[in-house]
């Protein structure tokens, strides 16, 4: 059974949001909404949305912390938390964070997760600036 993945996933504004080429706003579908919405949780703090004031993971509370193993795993448990308060449309597999090797303060969080109505595999990296290494 092959099922249309907007009717699975959803349908939201795109993120960032933006006018498209026919000058209406771009909508994301499917898997595509999936993916922006994991960002969107990822890149908001809490307080920053006034009616769900404890939505977001709140990474840049990360910024002047050490590029350690240490401050990895603090990384590693905020994104698995807040994943599995915020996305219900995913399981998450697994949350890797290691240091950028390109940029000495900042880190690189892996997220391979499984998309719960299609059991499809997804991964996403999203860079996490820290302080000095």
């Amino acid at each position: 059974m092959n099922q249309d993945p907007a009717a699975l996933y959803g349908r939201g504004l795109g993120f960032p949001p933006r006018v498209g080429t026919d000058g209406h706003l771009v909508w994301a579908e499917g898997e595509t909404s999936v993916r922006e919405s994991i960002r969107i949780i990822l890149m908001t703090e809490p307080e920053e949305r006034l009616r769900l004031p404890g939505f977001g993971a709140g990474l840049r509370r990360f910024l002047f912390e050490p590029n350690t193993p240490a401050t990895h795993l603090l990384i590693q448990e905020r994104i698995e938390q807040s994943l599995r308060r915020w996305e219900p449309r995913v399981r998450v597999e697994s949350v890797v964070v290691e240091a950028d090797r390109a940029e000495p303060q900042a880190a690189v969080a892996t997220i391979t997760y499984q998309l719960v109505a299609t059991r499809q595999r997804e991964r996403l990296s999203l860079s996490v600036g820290l302080g000095a290494a």
